[in-house]
């Protein structure tokens, strides 16, 4: 929901310039990194009730550069957590912290596991100092990951290896 919420902003804004580029005759100007196609493929979203999920999810976004599909169930907004999918199989857990709770010292096991069958490889935590659309306030996004930094770095069509600018 966040991220589709963020995305929807995104594409908001790609249609006013849109608009505003039509009539100036320029061209629609996208955020660095991001192309047309990366701009649709964010958009589509992902199929729901993939296997492997828990059920009752529904699909938050498209194809996320770097991440994957993500879903949530709409009673877990803004928290989580979130789950990420892409090529047939969970990839991650998600969860996010605003700074407050997080400088608690607080614990989000209960949150931040594993999927059955499924085991961490490693934590990526990205801080959002401004918050982004449904979440507002300063917080950390933090990703349990099932697969290699290097192998997720790669999902939809992110060729570069590292997390896009436009993110």
């Amino acid at each position: 929901m966040i991220r589709a919420l963020r995305f929807a902003c995104i594409a908001a804004a790609l249609a006013i310039i849109s608009t505003a580029a039509s009539v100036a005759q320029e061209p629609m100007k996208l955020p660095p990194g991001m192309t047309p196609a990366i701009m649709k493929m964010m958009m589509t979203p992902g199929k729901p009730n993939p296997p492997g999920l828990p059920k009752g999810l529904v699909p938050v976004m498209g194809c996320i550069p770097s991440m994957g599909f993500h879903y949530a169930k709409a009673k877990d907004q803004p928290f989580g957590p979130f789950y990420g999918y892409y090529n047939g199989k969970p990839v991650f857990t998600e969860i996010m912290v605003s700074s407050a709770k997080f400088a608690s010292g607080g614990s989000w096991d209960d949150q931040l596991k594993p999927l059955p069958g499924y085991t961490i490889n490693h934590v990526d935590i990205w801080w959002e100092p401004h918050g982004h659309p449904g979440y507002l306030v300063p917080h950390y996004d933090i990703h349990a990951w099932y697969v290699p930094h290097a192998e997720h770095m790669t999902y939809c069509g992110n060729t570069s290896g590292k997390r896009p600018a436009f993110l």
